[in-house]
């Protein structure tokens, strides 16, 4: 783990905004709670999951850093706790690199991942990625309906036929972002850039949240009517539920 004195643009984004730290590590959180305070977040520290908990039922901070392995509660079971109640945006650490924990991870609702050992600004980058991401998509919009769906952006409330669709806070922004571009085929990398703000990225982190999103919308997850993939080239939203 190391750090950097190189400054951007992005070292002004997310200046006062609330980190809460959950690692167990001293080592790791000492270092990262000084580099984030030097540039300029207010930074909670906790080394357990439930202490982390408790302060969550207090108050939501605007970036959670998450190190998945926690004695008592664990990382992946403190956020599945935050999930009932929030869509804080939440970036995962781990030593555990492997493909499959990213994915367990993901699939759990984190928004972002980091394996150990990490470079602080990158930290930073993706801390500031995030809130720059969450800013531009809380701007309000005027409810609208397409298709089966109906969404109100100020609630982000998103219903079909009627009900209500229960989404965590990427899930929202992805479905969101389909129900802007319906029956056009829209690619990985394209669903990457505009729902999580990334140039590049695991493709894996796309295929995980459309699986999920289809669990929570598709009458049968596997033959979807509305979220249909078009192979070798991504996916193809259909609000009206056609299946032609």
């Amino acid at each position: 783990m190391h750090s950097s004195t190189d400054t951007g643009p992005d070292d002004a984004v997310g200046v006062g905004a609330a980190v809460m730290l959950v690692e167990d590590d001293r080592r790791v959180r000492t270092a990262v709670a000084a580099f984030l305070r030097a540039k300029g977040f207010r930074v909670a520290e906790y080394d357990d999951g439930e202490t982390a908990r408790r302060a969550v039922l207090d108050a939501m901070p605007d970036v959670l850093v998450l190190d998945r392995m926690l004695p008592g509660l664990s990382g992946d079971d403190l956020l599945r706790d935050i999930r009932t109640r929030s869509d804080v945006p939440v970036i995962m650490l781990t030593a555990l690199g492997a493909s499959g924990h990213r994915i367990d991870g993901l699939e759990l609702g984190a928004d972002d991942y980091l394996a150990k050992p990490f470079a602080l600004r990158e930290l930073q980058l993706r801390i500031a990625k995030l809130l720059r991401h969450r800013a531009s998509r809380q701007s309000p919009l005027a409810p609208f309906t397409v298709g089966r769906f109906r969404i109100d952006p100020s609630l982000r409330r998103i219903t079909c036929d009627g009900a209500d669709v229960v989404l965590s806070g990427r899930e929202y922004e992805l479905l969101l972002f389909l129900l802007k571009n319906p029956d056009r085929v829209v690619s990985r990398d394209e669903m990457l850039r505009e729902v999580w703000g990334w140039n590049s990225g695991d493709a894996s982190t796309v295929t995980v949240h459309v699986r999920r999103l289809r669990e929570k919308i598709e009458p049968n997850p596997r033959e979807p009517e509305y979220l249909r993939t078009e192979w070798g080239a991504g996916y193809r939203f259909t609000p009206s539920g056609r299946s032609s």
